[in-house]
């Protein structure tokens, strides 16, 4: 009895498990497909679109360090150059300086007409020409300005004189010098530019000879 008990229940588990497997899912077949139709596409390509595939990798790989090449050869040009850039920029303050002392010490009243000051201002002299010639060797000149027409690329109008002798936009007056560095603006020059006197003197003129005009009448 236990033996055939035994046999009964291996049979209900047989069925159970083959009842599951018939239940499963079947297994994706779409990677294996895919996998074998790419294979059949590399298989399909002649040796020479193999070869053309090839060349065009090669040939933008080629111009990609090109590329590359001259960034850095640009980037090396412009260290060269513009290395000192700020410490040039920074330097135009011992011009500015020496300036302004000059300046100072023309109008100081107690200094005028005398040998000491004559002395002390050819000095002053002799140092800002050392100075530019110093910047001038390492392509670092002045930016023209008196008499120019004005230019926004290289001078900035601070203020505006009337003058009628000049034409309206012409530099008379330098603030402060300007500079270049090969053909970079190391910084712009300051300036004063003339423009035609307005047409209000003119009226006022024109009233004043009116009523002196009138009153002698």
């Amino acid at each position: 009895m236990e033996k055939e008990e035994s046999l009964q229940q291996k049979n209900k588990i047989e069925e159970l498990d083959e009842k599951s497997e018939k239940g499963k899912p079947e297994k994706a077949l779409e990677p294996e497909i895919n996998n074998v139709t790419n294979d059949s596409k590399k298989k399909k390509l002649a040796p020479a679109d193999k070869i053309k595939d090839l060349e065009d990798k090669l040939v933008r790989s080629y111009a990609e360090i090109e590329n590359q090449r001259r960034r850095f050869e640009k980037e090396k040009e412009d260290a060269f150059d513009y290395g000192g850039f700020s410490l040039a920029r920074e330097a135009l303050n011992l011009v500015d300086n020496l300036e302004r002392s000059k300046v100072s010490l023309e109008n100081d009243e107690s200094l005028k007409n005398s040998e000491a000051l004559k002395k002390i201002i050819q000095h002053l002299e002799i140092i800002n020409k050392d100075m530019i010639s110093i910047l001038k060797k390492n392509n670092i000149e002045e930016i023209k300005s008196i008499n120019q027409k004005l230019d926004p690329n290289f001078h900035q109008a601070m203020m505006e004189i009337e003058d009628e002798k000049k034409e309206s936009g012409t530099i008379v007056q330098e603030i402060q010098k300007g500079f270049m560095i090969k053909d970079r603006l190391l910084r712009p020059s300051l300036v004063a530019v003339s423009k035609k006197p307005s047409n209000k003197n003119e009226n006022q003129e024109k009233d004043q000879q009116n009523q002196q005009k009138n009153e002698k009448n």
